[in-house]
């Protein structure tokens, strides 16, 4: 079809009933599928491409509670090997930092990018968390997303490391210091999510690749900024969702993890807890033995 004038509800059925059976999808994700299709349908109307009212023909899935939570994460076994390489092949890089600060901390993409150098405290082992919109760096949940956060004596020493030797001198166009920066200024949201999808694919941190393929023939294995085309290779959002997913598995209070991660009781309950029920049971069981 080349005209969309003469697309038709019809059409649209087909091309949904298309998707699930060829593109062996999630409901979740025929679902997003089909409320962007409805959304761009409705923008062709409004330039008279297509027939009127036709986006109320497509049909987007209803999804049963809890279907629209993803369970994708990065497990803490996956995530100390990949810190145990960074620490051995590339001690103090932007990556390194990155990947730790994102890890150790469960902090936001866009917290990342917007911490400054003088929001680290070498001495009271800490970072300050601001939301900045003024200049360039808004964070989720503005002021309320703005809070401390205790680091270990080993993040320290990689942060100590990169301030000394690694980090470029440089201010972004607003004259800030970025902590996280690139020779161009303060580092893209877009870079970050490069450098935790090239981490995160199996190849980086164990050699081999788990879809048989030559890695030196594999564009996504030799090529960093390719590295999202991994099937195994995972967004920053699912690196946070580890990290809180095993902050919980190892017993640390649900408030702590709350606070810590800047995320709702009830959102880290719906979105973040990987736990399995039998693993919230055995925890469960620990606290009340002595009872």
């Amino acid at each position: 079809m080349t005209n969309l004038n003469n697309l038709t509800g019809r059409d649209l059925h087909r091309y949904r009933l298309w998707r699930r059976e060829e593109g062996d999808i999630a409901p979740v994700t025929e679902k997003t599928q089909m409320d962007t299709l409805r959304v761009f349908i409705r923008w062709c109307e409004s330039i008279d491409a297509v027939p009127t009212d036709l986006f109320t023909k497509v049909i987007s899935p209803s999804l049963d509670s809890g279907e629209n939570v993803r369970d994708v994460k990065v497990d803490s076994e996956a995530a100390e090997k990949i810190l145990e390489h960074l620490n051995t092949y590339e001690y103090a890089s932007a990556r390194h930092v990155c990947f730790r600060l994102m890890w150790r901390a469960a902090l936001r993409r866009g917290a990342v990018v917007a911490l400054d150098v003088s929001d680290y405290d070498s001495d009271d082992q800490s970072l300050e968390v601001h939301h900045r919109a003024e200049s360039g760096t808004p964070i989720k949940n503005k002021n309320r997303g703005e809070r401390y956060i205790g680091l270990t004596d080993e993040t320290c020493s990689v942060l100590d490391a990169w301030l000394a030797d690694r980090r470029p001198d440089v201010t972004d166009d607003t004259g800030r210091e970025p902590l996280l920066a690139t020779p161009q200024g303060r580092v893209h949201p877009t870079t970050v999510q490069t450098y935790l999808y090239s981490a995160t694919k199996p190849c980086y941190h164990t050699g081999e690749c788990p879809h048989d393929r030559e890695i030196e023939e594999c564009t996504p294995a030799s090529d960093r900024t390719q590295a999202s085309k991994c099937p195994s290779s995972l967004s920053p959002h699912a690196l946070r969702r580890g990290a809180i997913t095993h902050w919980l598995a190892s017993d640390l209070p649900e408030p702590v993890v709350s606070d810590r991660a800047n995320v709702s009781p009830d959102v880290l309950k719906k979105h973040y807890d990987r736990r399995g029920e039998h693993k919230k049971m055995e925890q469960r069981r620990d606290y009340l033995d002595n009872i």
